[in-house]
């Protein structure tokens, strides 16, 4: 693109548009570092206006699991163009929507019988938090409370910040909230080092206020133990991320946490919500991350990846049990008030459809576990680098903590921005990644080769010599 009219682009942009989780003031006066802008996509690359193309290391903010512009998802959504885009699903419905149905409830763990569609990650919580509250209304029982973790992260609509418990996303809002009890996130990293809660994120500045001595020993679920014990018959469901907690700096639980949680859950007759935003449709090397512990959920909620990075879609998939206690006359109304305009989509349904049919029939999970494989291997040798504190990985999603001392996991002054300049840095290299604060995130497309893990990992090293 000629250099007057990206330039012109560049200040429409900085003059009209307000960016997600970005700092504006650093966006708009960030002129060495001026805003990509991507043209294009093919596979795992994504192509700015110039023509240079980046490896899309964070798969498009998690979603975009199979490559861009994939032949099949393309097909599936301009054939469903030829029939219709889009119809109200009140009190209406569609093939594309009844076929997914379908399929998800194939793959989805037995006890799901029931699927609720809505458009993002953030709304597929919002209904499991209503759906559980209003269940606990028809057996008579005020349950008004939810336990979740802290560091966790549910999205960014008031319900679903109320359950998150990440402080630097969520504080700001608390007076607007419904409370919830939090019991201690499963940061094995950082338990090892300290007895008190863990704040997020942890600064240099706050770092000095925390004894950081003894691990945690198991506190973190004694805590759900003792939470669920005290106010179960208070509590209207548990919300877990499963395995990881994808936007604290992919905190991965220890083995044997999730089923455990779940098991608590059950003992004090408490729903469970199994949130797989992040981790469903393979990510975790399973279809979904409750398999790897046999885990079966009240509800799972699902996003991001469904549709392969096309369209927005969500889904809220629960049980029997759930959806009969919704029935009933007319007069009674017992009804779930609850819906969204774009409420399966027929273009996002059609094109989920085709990544559910992509995942079974190409064998991806296969394909998966080579790179999880290969990805462990770059890892360990980046593992030991002065510079970092802790390297987390579940599946193809990997956090790399940056610290000052590893020794004893001081991490940098925020003022620094350690973080943010890697990620900045690695650009020039041709490579995109993302920083939750000084953790390094990736989250890789299902079709990266090993060549493309490896060029991602040696960036990396090569900035971090630089610090």
């Amino acid at each position: 693109m000629d250099n007057r009219l990206k330039e012109k682009y560049i200040k429409l942009d900085k003059k009209n548009i307000w960016h997600p989780f970005t700092q504006m003031a650093d966006w708009i006066n960030d002129d060495p570092n001026k805003p990509l802008i991507i043209d294009k996509a093919k596979g795992v690359y994504l192509y700015d206006v110039d023509g240079r193309q980046y490896i899309d290391g964070i798969s498009s903010l998690w979603v975009n699991i199979l490559g861009h512009k994939n032949s099949l998802i393309d097909n599936a959504i301009r054939e469903q163009i030829t029939k219709v885009s889009h119809s109200t699903f009140l009190g209406l419905t569609h093939l594309p929507a009844i076929e997914l149905s379908e399929k998800l409830l194939n793959i989805l763990p037995k006890n799901l019988n029931k699927i609720f569609y809505s458009d993002n990650g953030s709304t597929a919580v919002e209904v499991a938090l209503k759906m559980a509250y209003q269940y606990w209304q028809f057996k008579k029982e005020k349950r008004t409370m939810f336990l979740s973790l802290k560091n966790a992260y549910h999205g960014d609509t008031i319900g679903a910040v109320s359950v998150g418990g990440t402080e630097l996303f969520h504080s700001r809002f608390r007076s607007l909230l419904f409370k919830s009890y939090f019991a201690m996130s499963p940061y094995c990293y950082r338990c090892k080092f300290r007895t008190k809660s863990i704040p997020f994120p942890l600064t240099a500045k706050n770092f000095k206020n925390h004894n950081f001595q003894v691990g945690c020993k198991g506190e973190c679920i004694k805590q759900v133990d003792e939470i669920l014990g005290k106010y179960s018959k208070k509590i209207a469901a548990s919300i877990i991320e499963p395995l990881n907690q994808a936007a604290s700096g992919m905190i991965v639980t220890p083995k044997g946490y999730l089923s455990e949680y779940a098991k608590l859950c059950k003992k004090y007759g408490v729903l469970l919500i199994c949130d797989e935003v992040a981790t469903g449709f393979g990510r975790t090397g399973k279809m979904f991350a409750v398999e790897h512990e046999n885990v079966h959920p009240d509800f799972i909620c699902l996003s991001k990846g469904i549709t392969g990075g096309y369209l927005p879609l969500a889904v809220t998939a629960t049980t029997n049990k759930i959806y009969n206690a919704f029935l009933g006359k007319y007069e009674e109304f017992k009804t779930f008030f609850h819906g969204h305009s774009y409420t399966a989509n027929p273009l996002a349904c059609a094109a989920a459809n085709a990544v559910i049919d992509i995942l079974k029939e190409d064998n991806i999970l296969q394909k998966v576990d080579i790179i999880i494989k290969n990805l462990e291997t770059e890892l360990k040798e980046l593992s030991s680098h002065i510079k970092i504190g802790n390297i987390r990985q579940c599946g193809v999603m990997v956090g790399i903590e940056i610290v000052e001392d590893k020794k004893t996991g001081k991490p940098y002054d925020c003022k620094l921005k350690m973080g943010a300049k890697i990620c900045s840095r690695i650009r020039k290299q041709g490579i995109i990644i993302r920083n939750l604060g000084d953790t390094l995130v990736l989250f890789l497309p299902f079709i990266i080769t090993k060549y493309e893990i490896s060029k991602i990992i040696k960036a990396i090293k090569i900035e971090l010599d630089n610090l």
